[in-house]
């Protein structure tokens, strides 16, 4: 995360990685200050505990003042605002974890499996290795 903000010197780095996922998750934030002032999207970058690969996404966030009313996860094409911290995102994880992006048709498979709240036939490949609440960061 540290290399990450420096690369990214207006963004707030954090780290949006939660006990009940398969990765570890960093959120860029496209603002700086605590507490975080309202924004409208954030970019994450997440890397499987299950298999050598990473993916990146994107979140709007549909707001009523400061409160959050919806996020909208947003893979592959991102927005252009989300592109750049995306691809500083990639670069980082390979440089320093060697591992390859998972691609957005693949991470879209369906699978018979229950993880966590997503069930059959929602349950998607992606939420198996990574997070069966993308949406959800801090």
């Amino acid at each position: 995360m540290n290399a990450l903000s420096r690369e990214l010197p207006d963004f707030t780095m954090g780290d949006g990685t939660a006990t009940a996922d398969a990765c570890f998750r960093c959120v860029a934030y496209p603002v700086k200050g605590r507490p975080l002032p309202p924004f409208d999207w954030a970019v994450v970058g997440c890397i499987s505990i299950l298999a050598p690969i990473y993916m990146l996404y994107g979140i709007e966030f549909e707001r009523a003042g400061k409160v959050r009313l919806r996020s909208t996860v947003r893979f592959e094409p991102l927005t252009p605002p989300m592109r750049h911290p995306a691809d500083v995102f990639a670069r980082k994880i390979e440089e320093t974890f060697g591992v390859s992006a998972l691609p957005r048709e693949v991470a879209e498979i369906p699978v018979p499996l229950v993880v966590e709240w997503k069930e059959p036939p929602e349950t998607m490949l992606f939420h198996a290795l990574f997070s069966n609440q993308p949406e959800n960061v801090p």
